[in-house]
């Protein structure tokens, strides 16, 4: 028999159907969209980002309406070696924004070797982070998050937060061939979330993993010390949408001006977003 839920919770459960429902989705007559989301297989794990958006990181935007309707890339930095970040960011445009949108994730293949958390993935609207299917979902008016730093951002050690690392140039060739608009984003609040002490990258690549991360939890507390992060509180910064001309097989040197561009306007949301908050946790 199923528990019953606390009054908040199903609050909370019906808010997130209701915003799936004004969401500019594609679904079939079994409920699924082209790329594998589902509402109702998407609901518990909807529902637990939820609870850690609203009561455990208790993010906070500003400006979000400036991620224009249509085909989008958020851009952002990424931190805290578990990729609550994209969560936040992804729920921050379901509950948030107006129109409610699904933000769609690239995700690392190695996560479809595993039955269970590729199908959730897909459920939940991630696909693989081919170019291929990036290009295919900016041209049916997706909206679509990518961290360019990649593991480089999210495994640095805490003597570097804030630092953004070296981005690299995929997503803006990706916009320049499917002329979208740019959304520059800053999260203030992932790099505290777990602090990392150093990064065995050569361990991880033994292991066929990006990196190998050595925080204050993790692997001491294995498997939990993975994911476990601190209460901070979480503030999402979002840009100016930004629009680029010119060809999407340019050579480096002149598509890297343009990611550099990118990569200041980030620069600035984190300064400005750590300059206005309080503090860590409040």
């Amino acid at each position: 028999m199923q528990l019953p839920l606390p009054p908040v919770v199903r609050r909370l459960e019906r808010e997130i159907m209701d915003r799936l429902a004004k969401a500019p989705l594609r679904l079939n007559e079994y409920g699924y969209d082209p790329y594998g989301f589902h509402p109702d297989g998407a609901k518990p794990v909807f529902l637990w980002t939820a609870l850690l958006y609203r009561y455990y990181f208790r993010v906070e935007n500003h400006h979000i309406d400036r991620v224009p309707e249509g085909r989008v890339l958020l851009i952002a930095n990424h931190a805290g070696q578990f990729a609550y970040d994209g969560a936040m960011l992804s729920m921050a445009m379901l509950l948030e924004a107006e129109p409610p949108r699904l933000v769609r994730g690239m995700g690392e293949y190695l996560f479809w070797k595993v039955p269970w958390a590729g199908i959730t993935a897909s459920r939940t609207g991630t696909l693989v982070g081919t170019h291929d299917n990036c290009v295919e979902m900016l041209h049916a008016g997706e909206c679509v998050m990518v961290f360019p730093e990649g593991a480089r951002g999210a495994n640095k050690p805490f003597r570097k937060r804030y630092q953004l690392q070296r981005f690299g140039q995929g997503f803006m060739r990706l916009a320049l061939e499917t002329d979208t608009p740019i959304v520059p984003i800053g999260i203030v609040g992932s790099e505290e979330q777990q602090p990392g002490i150093a990064n065995l990258e050569g361990v991880g690549h033994a292991l066929g993993l990006p990196s190998f991360p050595i925080t204050v939890t993790s692997p001491w507390i294995f498997p939990w010390g993975v994911a476990m992060a601190a209460p901070v509180k979480y503030r999402i910064w979002f840009g100016e949408p930004l629009h680029f001309e010119g060809r999407h097989d340019d050579e480096d040197a002149v598509i890297q001006e343009k990611v550099d561009v990118v990569k200041a306007a980030m620069d600035a949301l984190l300064t400005r977003g750590r300059e206005e908050r309080s503090g860590i946790f409040t």
